[in-house]
Formats: C-alpha cells, structure tokens, sequence
C-alpha cells in the first residue's frame, strides 16, 4: 500500500470517527443519563430527560449530529512511537475535519477572532486541535475525540491562587462557575477541574479530565475524595435538567492535576453538556481499528 492510500484510509477512517462522535455518545453516558433519570422526582425535569433519549434515538437512528452545534472539535493523540504512519497523522485529521464538515454535515464553527469570518469547514489556526503524546514502545494510535460546544465552553475558567488559601479556593471557584454558568451550559454537566502551577496547564489537564469513564475515579485517594467532595456540592444547587431544577446537577466531577509551584496554585474548571460527545479510536499498524466506547 503506498503513503497515498494509507493517508486516504487513515482520513476516511478518522471522517467516520468524526461521524460516529457527533451522532452517537458512549455507553457509560448514556448509563448516567438513565440513572439520573430514574432518580428524577421532578415531572418538569424528567420531561427534559425524555426529549434527551429521543432525540439520542433519532440522531442514532438517522445518523445525523445530536445537537446542532456540532462544536469545535478537540484531538488527544497518544502515538506509538512505533506507530509506522506518525508522519500522516495531523494532515489526515485536518482533511478529515474538512469532509466530516461536508459529508455529515457538521455546523462551520472556525472563527477568526479578528477578522470574524467564518472558515467554513472546520479548519484554521490550530482549528482542529491536535495534541499528541509519544507513547514509547507501543505501535498503535489512541485518538480521543471531544467535540467541544460553544454553550458548555462558555462556563471555563482559570484562576492563579495564592497557595495558601489550598483546595478550599478550589473549591470555591469551582461551585461559583456552576453556580453561576451551570443553569445556561446544557445541564445535567460532566466538570472538569484542573489543578496545577499555571493557569494554561490547569486549563489543559481539566479539559483532558472530561475524557476519562463516568464513574471512575482518580487514582490518588485523595484526589478521589476530592472530586465526590465536588459532585456532592454541586448537585446540592440543585439546577438539574436545562436549568429547570432537579436532584441532578452534574453527571460527574474529574479532577487531573500536576505539581504546583511553592509559590502558585492554578485552578481550572471546564464543562461538558448533557451531550458528553466523546470518543476513543483505536487504529493498529494495519490500519484496522476499533471504538471501543460505544454500544456493540
């Protein structure tokens, strides 16, 4: 197979990926929603549930995206670095941004934030974002998938605190940002919060938190405790379905965090709506490939 027919089948590959994401969420979302709407006492807020599992049903169904903003489309790419096409990898996402745009179709959400135009296919200046980590000694690509929607990015936030005042202004930040954006962002929301020594890498391990499985947990104890802490907090405001009230506010809280500096403690709180698209790709050096998150 020559360079050009693996490119075209990595980027055919990656536009079905792309498909599958905007028209299709996980098994273990799909499960939260379920139980958040079997624990449900509101009439009105379960109201909202059904017209969720509708229209999942039909985006299913017909293969068409299940919210009309089909947001800004975010790669994580952990590569083998025996992985034998780590040359292609970018290009062929880009290309397949520009045909999912096309083909499926997915809303133009590229911006240019100075000239205001619209690039119309998804692409642009680091428009889809790609990060890739080097696995060593591993020949097979994982590729996440988070199309991120503009109305659940509008809650994010980063703060530098002082580190004295600990995980209580943590905490604090991370309640006000629900408190206050939460009710307008599509609930019931999947949170995200970064912990860190600057803001951009909080922000970034925040938005990475919103990847992981609903129901795990983080591996340090106490980061575990911290993020049920969270949960706990969050779903007492009580905001649930569409902001209309409800036991459920938040599906799950996620915390990453790295080592801070002696003298900072960054903060970062990301959102997922109720259309937790996420996806996980897997693609062998053979170029076969699995999705494992998604219903057989």
């Amino acid at each position: 197979m020559s360079l050009d027919d693996v490119k075209e089948k990595l980027i055919k590959v990656f536009e079905l990926f792309i498909a599958k994401a905007s028209s299709e969420l996980p098994v273990d979302v799909v499960n939260a929603l379920n139980q958040a709407y079997e624990a449900e006492t509101s009439p009105f807020s379960k109201s909202f549930y059904e017209a969720y599992f509708k229209n999942l049903n039909e985006a299913k169904a017909y293969r068409i995206p299940i919210c009309q903003d089909t947001g800004s489309l975010m790669f994580f790419v952990k590569a083998g670095t025996k992985f034998p096409y780590l040359n292609l990898i970018n290009e062929a996402i880009v290309e397949a941004t520009r045909r999912a745009t096309r083909n499926i179709p997915l809303r133009p959400n590229a911006v240019d934030p100075f000239t205001h135009v619209n690039s119309g296919d998804n692409t642009g200046l680091y428009v889809p974002f790609i990060e890739v980590e080097l696995v060593p000694n591993d020949d097979k690509l994982q590729v996440y998938i988070y199309p991120a929607g503009g109305g659940s990015s509008l809650p994010g936030t980063a703060k530098v605190f002082p580190p004295g005042l600990g995980l209580k202004a943590v905490k604090e930040l991370v309640v006000e940002t629900i408190a206050k954006y939460g009710p307008n962002a599509c609930p019931p929301l999947i949170v995200g919060v970064g912990i860190a020594a600057t803001a951009e890498v909080a922000a970034l391990l925040a938005k990475k938190a919103l990847l992981r499985t609903i129901g795990t947990r983080h591996p340090n104890p106490e980061a575990a405790k911290f993020e049920l802490e969270l949960k706990e907090m969050l779903n007492e405001l009580n905001i649930g379905a569409q902001g209309v009230g409800g036991k459920t506010s938040v599906l799950e809280v996620f915390v990453e965090y790295a080592y801070r500096h002696p003298a900072s403690l960054a903060a970062a709180v990301v959102v997922g709506c109720w259309v937790h698209r996420r996806g996980l790709l897997i693609v062998y050096p053979d170029l076969t490939y699995e999705m494992p998150l998604y219903a057989r």
